[in-house]
């Protein structure tokens, strides 16, 4: 065989092997990967997580790390000296067979600060001190697929979480304004947090707002098991939740989202507004999405097109090139086209930012 015959064979195959790739059902593959080995095990769990160790959080005020990024132009507080605080729950970065994952694993610890912590928790770090535990999160799968072994799991998380959430307030004094941030998983473990240790309690007039986005939580939900915790209606509405779930107009379902125990309708907030009322906000309203896991920090206006409630989703009617890596092309490609699920908090960075700053003010107004 020929050298050109070789080279064009090489080609040929090269061709054959990146179509078998693409035409993979990558969505059946993560399946696999994440579908745990067995049933539930409570006697092989891993370890609990410490929280009086450091080394069991993925950001804290008082050392550097992930959570004190900020965009271009917009420098993040001293920490030490913020008169708040945020206690932010992240979403699931672990993909394994194991039901829960481990906190002392490097390899998920390392997707959590990258992917999670340095993302979603940041918007705060204008106005506080971030603080974001590890936790024993539930495989993905517990979210998408409704089991009884599936139930098991979020309930070894929430406790690590709810352990956290106590070891937070002995860390920060009594009587501090915190904000309660959360993604995904991490807002169905905040959303507990609402009902089980912040409604009713004194920590209900400290906490100026919960930002409990990707997840599945209902106003009527809210109003059944959190009387004094309402969904927020207006921008500077003061103990209080915001949520939505963001989707392209021509979205459709796939086998990754969220299964909804409770079928009443999803709250929805538009963070171009902060309302629930369902009117369209233009595009002018966002103040800037921010992707930090890119060398470009600056805030991208113009990204983000006019977004509108609709049936408990926010619709986004444009969004622009988004800056992605490869495992993140990879789960867009799984949550399917439309579905902005994974970058929810960075299309609305800025606005997320500003109205924490907003809402805080009107705490500390209010108190003096």
């Amino acid at each position: 065989m020929t050298r050109r015959a070789r080279v064009a064979l090489l080609v040929a195959l090269g061709v054959v092997a990146i179509g078998a790739i693409a035409s993979l059902n990558l969505g059946a593959l993560v399946r696999f990967a994440m579908t745990p080995g067995g049933p539930f095990d409570a006697t092989k769990l891993p370890p609990a997580p410490d929280y009086t160790d450091a080394r069991s959080w993925s950001a804290l005020p008082e050392r550097d790390d992930v959570g004190d990024l900020s965009p271009t132009g917009a420098p993040a507080v001293d920490q030490r000296r913020a008169t708040a605080d945020v206690f932010y729950v992240h979403a699931t970065s672990y993909v394994g067979s194991a039901w829960n994952a481990r906190t002392d694993d490097p390899t998920t610890n390392e997707a959590t600060d990258r992917g999670a912590t340095r993302l979603q928790a940041t918007p705060f770090n204008g106005c506080c001190a971030v603080y974001a535990p590890r936790y024993r999160q539930a495989n993905g799968m517990a979210f998408t697929r409704s089991s009884a072994d599936g139930g098991r799991a979020p309930d070894v998380a929430y406790s690590d979480v709810r352990r956290a959430f106590d070891a937070f307030n002995a860390r920060r004094g009594a009587g501090r304004p915190f904000f309660l941030a959360a993604h995904s998983q991490g807002a169905v473990m905040a959303e507990r947090l609402l009902y089980d240790a912040i409604s009713g309690t004194p920590l209900r007039d400290q906490l100026v707002a919960a930002y409990l986005i990707g997840s599945a939580i209902t106003v009527d939900g809210l109003r059944e098991r959190a009387p004094d915790i309402p969904a927020c209606r207006a921008p500077d509405d003061l103990h209080c939740a915001v949520a939505w779930n963001a989707r392209g107009a021509m979205y459709a379902p796939s086998d990754f989202e969220m299964h909804r125990p409770d079928p009443r309708e999803r709250l929805c907030t538009n963070p171009l507004s902060w309302r629930t009322d369902g009117a369209l906000a233009p595009a002018a309203l966002n103040l800037g999405a921010v992707f930090l896991e890119s060398d470009d920090r600056a805030p991208r206006r113009g990204l983000v097109g006019d977004a509108q409630c609709v049936d408990g989703t926010l619709v986004l009617h444009h969004v622009g090139a988004i800056p992605r890596d490869l495992p993140s092309r990879i789960l867009d490609r799984v949550l399917g086209d439309g579905n902005h699920h994974a970058i929810e908090y960075q299309l609305f960075f800025m606005n997320i930012r500003e109205n924490a700053d907003a809402r805080l003010a009107a705490l500390l107004s209010s108190s003096r």
